[in-house]
């Protein structure tokens, strides 16, 4: 490893979100990579994403890069879906350093796992209806069949830690009825949110939909794809590993929350301005 390929190792790995779902994937990188350094940005002075335009999101997605980039990071971990459902090609021409998006891996990861070739997508109204995962499905293996259903409320219950009990698994039936149809045999967790209630939706769906159901988490993909990308490059990190974290507005209500999605403590969490 050359004396530069060695410094570079040692830099920080930038990872943004509209908000607080990207914690999960920060969660699934620190658990595949503990030595690693992050720095996290997330824009909630403008979430949710979702809801905005296109050109909007990109805008947006240019701007938490740019000022990633700023702390000078080997690599830049898009961990929202909507983003990476618009933003993310035009992210890697503008920088000079690998950026990964969340779509992409969970998507392969959902092909690696369905045995029937049909993938079921639990995501977002927003991304849902930009198509990424149908897209990114098809250029890997046009043979397997994708079924979307966006689940929208699951994203207030995550925040709120309504994680389990009657009303989270009443609510993930209700979204589950879309599939059970279509025989999917595999479910992809296409929002960052889900995560926190993959053992509800797990059980609902193996109970729906039989108990081979395989449930792909787009956060532990992420983080694999990291982990082949570092190894590839020769940039692993030596040493004890840390994260700062950093939002656009109202960092106490966000540094309230973020354990639970960090499942560690997030220690200070710090207001910035893009």
């Amino acid at each position: 490893m050359s004396e530069e390929t060695g410094d570079r190792a040692q830099a920080s790995i930038g990872v943004f979100d509209s908000g607080l779902g990207g914690l999960t994937v920060a969660r699934a990188i620190r658990a595949r990579l503990p030595n690693e350094h992050l720095v996290y940005l997330g824009d909630t002075a403008r979430v949710p994403y979702g809801s905005r335009s296109a050109q909007t999101v990109i805008r947006y997605a240019r701007g938490c890069a740019r000022h990633l980039q700023r702390h000078g990071v080997k690599v830049l971990v898009v961990a929202c879906n909507t983003v990476s459902a618009v933003a993310v090609d035009m992210l890697r021409v503008e920088l000079d350093v690998p950026v990964i998006g969340v779509v992409e891996p969970g998507a392969s990861a959902a092909v690696a796992a369905t045995r029937k070739g049909r993938v079921g997508v639990l995501a977002t109204r927003g991304t849902v209806a930009s198509g990424a995962y149908v897209r990114a499905v098809s250029a890997l293996d046009s043979r397997v069949e994708v079924v979307q259903e966006p689940a929208p409320l699951l994203v207030p219950l995550a925040e709120e830690g309504w994680t389990e009990g009657a009303v989270p698994e009443e609510v993930v039936r209700k979204y589950l009825e879309a599939l059970a149809p279509r025989d999917v045999d595999t479910i992809v967790l296409g929002c960052t949110h889900y995560p926190l209630l993959r053992p509800v939706i797990e059980a609902e769906g193996r109970a729906a939909l039989g108990d081979e159901l395989a449930v792909v988490d787009g956060a532990e993909a992420t983080a694999l794809e990291l982990e082949r990308i570092l190894d590839d490059r020769g940039l692993r990190r030596q040493g004890e590993g840390g994260m700062r974290i950093t939002v656009t507005d109202l960092p106490d209500r966000f540094q309230e929350v973020a354990s639970r999605f960090l499942g560690a403590e997030a220690g200070e969490v710090e207001a910035i301005d893009l």
